[in-house]
Order: structure tokens, then C-alpha cells, then sequence
């Protein structure tokens, strides 16, 4: 028998409790950890099969650099000094723009951004692109208008709502929040609560909800503007809840009077009395609301974002008991970067913008492939795969084939690092100590940091060290006396004295602190990131020490100290602060401490949305008379994590979905070889006919495509999305491709 430990998954957001048993270096088996205080013994499927994320053909063991058309091995020394030559001569030639950190958008692992950032400040870049902009751009930043700040996204108080309403959300199988197939069991079983779904597919949650709208794809603006319109003129508003804790409504409440409800649903394809008795549940019950991708990245999604934020606020369903309500956090998932501060920049050839500090991924080719000057030319990717997890994999093979420099730090070869100029392995997250920032829970604030479980083969490094590793060679970090190094060898109290007194002495001390936390603490610690951690909870702001009191920790001089060791007391994680749930509201950061519900760059939008505008938009042509929903969470895709596709075995997982009355008009059979075709490409695929499928709508999950061992498995959807096929924000269209499907 092998050693017991406790851990956490790394293959979703949800990070749920794991223990695993290690045996001869190897995971040899996988149970839920029941001590886990998130998670509470639930696990998926994902969680069940980490071994083969974490053991697979592909891993990297060495430093490698493109010589010709193939890679050699070289040292860490070589790799280091050649990159940071390169990276040095074009900054210094073209400019801090040139320069885009690609990185900080992993599902568990995430201490690495505090020293990716830092490396990009240092070169004078703002460039980060990253997945959270990927899908949440347009949330997220109606959150910054709305609430005040941009992270403060906010989530259903799933333990004490009475209905819950979920747009284009799937939880039985993509989760979103802790135990989510668990919670939505439980209000389906119960007869004094409500689900409802709105969804185009009959997905797993649909299937098991009190009522599912089976909503035209695209339509999703229309129904949301139609429900407000019917509260207002059913006045089932909370006049009082509008009154004390919004402003700005006034100026758009003309926009939802005398608003045609009826030719708006109709253009839903919904009945009128079944969306009537839905808005009247939600308006008058102790209501909440998820959405999702379907949302996130469906038709108008910032505009929708924003007509659920005025939904929730007239029905007084935003920061209350049962309702919607902003979750603690132990550090922000991103800074607030409001375009409108003329120190955020823009992107040279696209105009775009950063939302919590991420621009989105879908305008970096054309920022590669651009003739502008200030043209991107250097890329680091670490930890991510975007020639399979962004829109567009042709295009992005084109501009980072014109790259002066491709770094990619990764754990396996993955598409990525295939054409990268040098390849720099990393560890797993069984491999060094790390954690995730996610803000899951309410009101208690949760933290695991997991620890090295299995000894490293070959030479990869903690993702922050290689980072630090090119900052130092590029001279981004002040000189650190001895007696810093010194301290940090005899205790954390001695640390931090010597620290203070050097920080105060050098004026670039600040600005390069995690570099510095990891050459001299990080020694000490044998982990840059355990460092970073103590060094972040040594200087955490006010309101979390505030919340940390109300778990029980101690307030004063030593509390980040008393929460570091008792986080590294407990490896199946544990709570670290607790939000005041009887005051949600003052989590709001707008001036007048208010849910701010009017978005001038909205409102032309908001105004446009009427039957007759949208039935025009979403008249399908000849060429693609079919909808491609390009993306699908479901217990047998886990991004590009998994690389190697024994894990799924036997099963049909990769196949385009159909509905057997689109099947039976194209003369189709199951199981069959079709070519689907969008704007972007073909590709060749298994046909699936289900009754799960929506008429017009089809089906083709993501996270598949990969090459695993020399063999691809699977279909890249993103061969069949184009990144100009996005919104305002940068976010992808992905729920609403126009398409065809034929036979081969």
C-alpha cells in the first residue's frame, strides 16, 4: 500500500477535496476527500481520473529549443540567457507593447500569476491575456459598472434560495459553484422549491427541473427584457429595495414600457403563460439566478449580463439572504482596470481593452499579424494551451508562426509549445505547492494550498520560478543583502523585520516584492509560491483582516502569520475569513454605495432589442442554415488537461449533437461521418442523433482535437470558430456559430 494524502482536484474551478494514494511515485488511486470543508466528500468523474493528467506520454521532463524543425535538449542555464536575450533586444528595440504575458488562466493552479505579472510590469507591459476573458469580459465588466468593481461578480445563495433560475448553465455537469449537482438534486426533490431552466438542449439539468424554456438560440435578450417588462407592468417590483440600494433606473425604465411582450416570446419560440408564471415566481419569491456560458457567450452577452443585473435589482434579489449575493475572497481573481482611466491601454489594432486586467484572447493574432509598429512580437504562454482553447486555431498558427519569440512553460507538448521557439516544463499541481483564488463560497472564505505529493522526473521547475528565473537574468530585480537571505533561514518573524527595513531602504523593492519573496524566503521554503503566499497575507488589506476576525482568527500585527500556518496545518484546506451576511450590500464599491443601474454604452443596445430587429438578425442564409453551439461542459472534456484519451475510453465523446428532425431532413444516421462547415473551416465528425439536441442547433464539445502521442483525438471546435466572431468586449460568440452539416 502506498501513502494517503490529502489534495485537491486541478481540473476544474471547483477544485473539490481529493485523497489520493501514491505509490512507487504514481497515483494508484483516487477517493473524495471528506474533510474537505467545500467540497464535503463530492467528486466528479474528472476528479476520479487526475492520474492521467498527471502521468501521461506528452510530459515534459527538460528545457527545449527549436533548432530547424526539431527541438533540443538544453540546460536551464542556455534557456534562460537565450530567452532573456531575445526578450531584452526586442523590448529594447520595439517597445514595452511587443511584449504579452499569456498566462494566470488555470483551473488550479494559480500562484504562478503574481510572478508573470510582475515580469510583464517590469518589461513595461500591460498585455496579460488569459481565459477569464475568454468567457467573462462582458460579465465581469458589467460588474464594474454595476457594482463597482469588476471582480465582484456575484453568485446564487444556493443554501437558502427557494427558486433558482439558471440561464444557459448546465450544473449537473459543468458545476460553477461547490457541489453543484448535489444542490440542484435537492431543490429538484423538493416540492417547496423551484428550478427552472432556460436552455436551448435538453442538458442534464433541464432534464431534471421543475421548468425548462427551451429558448431559441440567440433569443436570450428578448426574454430577459420581456420578464422586466412584464414585472414593471404587473408591479412586482421592490419598490422600497429600488429606491434605498439602486440608482439610475429612472433613466431606463422607459425602455421596458410598452415593450411587445407577446411578439418577443414569440420570437423565443416560448409560451406566454409559462414565461408569465417563471417571472412571477422569480419576482416574488426568495428567488436567485445563475448564468453561464450559454450567457457568457451567446448573442448580446454584456447586454444581457446587464438586463439581469436590472432583473435581479427590481425584484430586490441582489445581496439578501437567499438571493443573488457577492461571495469573500481572499485575494481578488483580478484588479478593476476601467478602460475609461486613461492609463489602461488599448490594443494597437483591435482597440481593445482590458476587463480585471486580462485582455481578451481573440484579438492577439490580429495584434501579431498587425503592420503596426508597436505590433505584438514576444509571447509567453504558461500554463495555458490557446491553439485549442481559443477561438480561431488557424488563425493563431499564422500569428504566432510570425512571432520574433513563442516561449511556452507547460507540462506536456502540448499544440502550443509544438511551435514555440523554446519549451520549458513545469510542474503539476501534484508536483509543487499551489492554489486557486476562486470565490466560491458564502459566507465563509475557503483556501487549500495543495503540496508536492510526487517527486519530479527530470528537471521541471515551479511555474513562479522560471519566471523569476528571467526577471533576474534581465536585471528586473534590485540587489537583496545577505542578511535578507539570512533571515529567512531563521524564522518568519526575523523575515519580516529585515524585509520591512530593506523595503524602506530600496525604492524598487516594492515593485519587484514577489521576486524578492522568492530568491530569499522561497530558498528557505524550497517553493516560490509557498512564498508568495506568506508574503501576500502579510499585507492583505483591511476588509479581509476584518473577515478573518469573524472566522476567529486574531486581528493585529500576526494574523497573516496565524492564517499561513494554519492553512499549512491543514492540507485538506480550510476556512480563512468569513463575510458579514447580514450586510452584503457593503460589499458593494460603486461611490454612493448603490447598485448602479444605468450603462450609458448600453443603452442603444438595450434600446435596439425588439421583436422585429432581432427576428431580422437571426434569419439564417442558405450557406449555414444551421446554429453551432461551439462548446459543451460535460464530465468527459476537462479543456486540454487531459492529454491522454485512455480516461475515456469506450465512450462517445467527442461527436456533433443533432436532433433526429434535422437528422431525418439531411437524410443522416447516427453514427455516421459528417463534414460540418462554418465560416472559419470543416472538419469531418461522428454524427450523434439525440433528442437532447434542439432543432436548428447543434452540438460539438470542447476540449478535444489534441494530439496525445503522436495521434489526434477527437475534433477541434475551434477549427470552426472565427476570432472575429465576437462581441464588444472580445468574448467569442461561441453559442451562436452559423453553420452546415452534410454527409462525407
Amino acid at each position: 500500500m502506498g501513502t494517503i494524502y490529502k489534495t485537491g482536484c486541478v481540473l476544474c474551478a471547483q477544485n473539490c477535496g481529493l485523497e489520493v494514494e501514491v505509490d512507487n511515485n504514481r497515483i494508484v488511486k483516487v477517493k473524495p476527500d471528506k474533510s474537505n470543508v467545500k467540497s464535503e466528500g463530492y467528486f466528479c468523474r474528472k476528479g476520479m481520473n487526475i492520474a492521467y493528467h498527471q502521468h501521461n506520454a506528452d510530459r515534459l521532463k527538460y528545457p527545449l529549443k527549436k533548432v530547424g524543425n526539431k527541438f533540443e535538449r538544453i540546460s536551464w542555464d542556455q534557456a534562460i540567457d537565450e530567452i532573456a536575450a531575445k526578450l531584452k533586444s526586442i523590448v529594447d528595440q520595439h517597445g514595452p507593447r511587443s511584449f504579452a504575458y499569456m498566462g494566470g488562466g488555470g483551473q488550479g493552479c494559480h500562484l504562478e500569476v503574481a510572478f508573470g505579472v510582475r515580469l510583464m510590469r517590469g518589461l513595461g507591459s500591460q498585455y496579460q491575456y488569459s481565459a477569464l476573458a475568454q468567457e467573462f469580459a462582458g460579465a465581469f465588466w458589467v460588474c464594474g459598472r454595476t457594482h463597482g468593481k469588476q471582480y465582484l461578480h456575484d453568485g446564487p445563495d444556493i443554501n437558502n434560495t427557494d427558486v433558482l433560475l439558471a440561464f444557459g448553465w448546465n450544473g449537473m455537469q459543468s458545476h460553477q459553484i461547490p457541489q453543484a449537482p448535489r444542490h440542484l438534486q435537492r431543490l429538484a426533490k423538493d416540492p417547496d422549491k423551484l428550478l427552472i431552466v432556460v436552455d436551448p438542449r435538453v442538458s442534464e439539468t433541464a432534464k431534471i427541473a421543475d421548468i425548462h424554456l427551451q429558448i431559441r438560440p440567440g433569443t436570450d435578450a428578448l426574454l430577459l427584457k420581456s420578464m422586466i417588462a412584464i414585472i414593471l407592468k404587473e408591479g412586482w417590483g421592490n419598490k422600497d429595495y429600488l429606491d434605498n440600494h439602486t440608482s439610475g433606473f429612472g433613466q431606463v425604465k422607459s425602455l421596458f414600457e410598452d415593450f411587445d411582450v407577446r411578439a418577443a416570446l414569440k420570437i423565443c419560440e416560448l409560451d406566454f403563460d409559462q414565461v408569465y408564471k417563471v417571472t412571477q415566481a422569480y419576482a416574488t419569491r426568495k428567488s436567485s439566478l445563475r448564468y453561464d456560458l450559454g450567457i457568457f457567450m451567446g448573442r448580446h452577452s454584456g447586454l444581457n449580463s446587464y438586463l439581469i443585473v436590472i432583473l435581479q435589482s427590481i425584484c430586490g434579489r441582489l445581496c439578501v439572504p437567499g438571493g443573488n449575493i457577492i461571495p469573500g475572497h481572499m485575494m481578488p481573481i483580478g484588479p478593476n482596470t476601467d478602460e475609461r482611466n486613461p492609463k489602461i491601454w488599448r490594443t494597437m489594432t483591435t482597440n481593445a481593452f482590458p476587463v480585471c486586467g486580462c485582455f481578451p484572447p481573440n484579438v492577439m493574432p490580429e495584434e501579431i499579424l498587425s503592420d503596426h509598429p508597436e505590433r505584438l512580437r514576444a509571447v509567453l504562454v504558461t500554463g495555458l494551451n490557446p491553439l485549442r482553447s481559443y477561438a480561431d486555431t488557424t488563425a493563431y498558427e499564422k500569428a504566432f508562426q510570425r512571432l520574433d519569440l513563442l516561449v511556452t512553460v507547460e507540462l506536456a507538448m502540448t499544440e502550443t509549445a509544438a511551435l514555440s521557439h523554446y519549451v520549458l516544463p513545469s510542474r503539476s499541481g501534484y508536483e509543487s505547492w499551489d492554489g486557486t483564488f476562486f470565490p466560491m463560497t458564502y459566507p465563509d472564505i475557503f483556501f487549500q494550498m495543495r503540496r508536492p505529493i510526487i517527486e519530479p522526473e527530470g528537471e521541471p521547475l515551479e511555474e513562479g520560478e522560471i519566471d523569476l528565473r528571467i526577471a533576474d537574468k534581465m536585471g528586473l530585480i534590485p540587489p537583496i543583502p545577505e542578511s535578507l537571505y539570512v533571515a529567512a533561514q531563521d524564522s518568519h518573524a526575523a523575515f519580516a523585520r529585515a524585509l520591512m527595513e530593506y523595503a524602506i531602504a530600496e525604492p524598487k523593492a516594492m515593485k519587484a516584492m514577489p521576486f524578492i519573496l522568492g530568491k530569499t524566503l522561497g530558498k528557505a521554503m524550497g517553493s516560490v509560491h509557498l512564498a508568495a503566499l506568506w508574503g501576500m497575507l502579510q499585507v492583505a488589506p483591511k476588509s479581509f483582516h476584518e473577515n478573518a476576525a469573524r472566522a476567529g482568527f486574531t486581528p493585529g500585527a500576526t494574523l497573516g502569520e496565524e492564517i499561513f500556518q494554519k492553512i499549512m496545518d491543514h492540507p485538506e484546506g480550510t476556512w480563512v475569513g468569513k463575510v458579514d451576511p447580514e450586510n452584503n450590500l457593503a460589499e458593494l464599491k460603486t461611490n454612493d454605495g448603490k447598485i448602479c443601474l444605468h450603462i450609458p454604452e448600453l443603452i442603444d443596445e438595450l434600446r435596439s432589442i425588439d421583436a422585429q430587429r432581432e427576428e431580422a438578425a437571426l434569419t439564417m442564409s442558405p450557406e449555414f442554415p444551421l446554429i453551432l453551439m461551439a462548446g459543451r461542459h460535460m464530465s468527459m472534456n476537462a479543456n486540454t488537461l487531459m492529454r491522454d484519451p485512455v480516461w475515456n475510453e469506450g465512450k462517445r465523446a467527442c461527436t456533433l449533437a443533432m436532433h433526429p428532425k434535422d437528422a431525418a431532413e439531411l437524410n443522416l444516421t447516427d453514427g455516421q461521418q459528417v463534414r460540418i462547415t462554418t465560416e472559419a473551416g470543416s472538419e469531418e465528425i461522428e454524427l450523434e442523433i439525440t433528442d437532447t439536441a434542439r432543432p436548428g442547433h447543434v452540438v460539438i464539445p470542447h476540449g478535444f482535437g489534441l494530439v496525445y502521442n503522436g495521434n489526434k483525438y477527437g475534433v477541434n471546435v475551434n477549427r470552426l470558430t472565427k476570432n472575429t466572431h465576437r462581441d464588444q468586449f472580445g468574448t467569442p460568440i461561441h453559442r451562436y456559430v452559423p453553420c452546415r452539416v452534410e454527409a462525407l
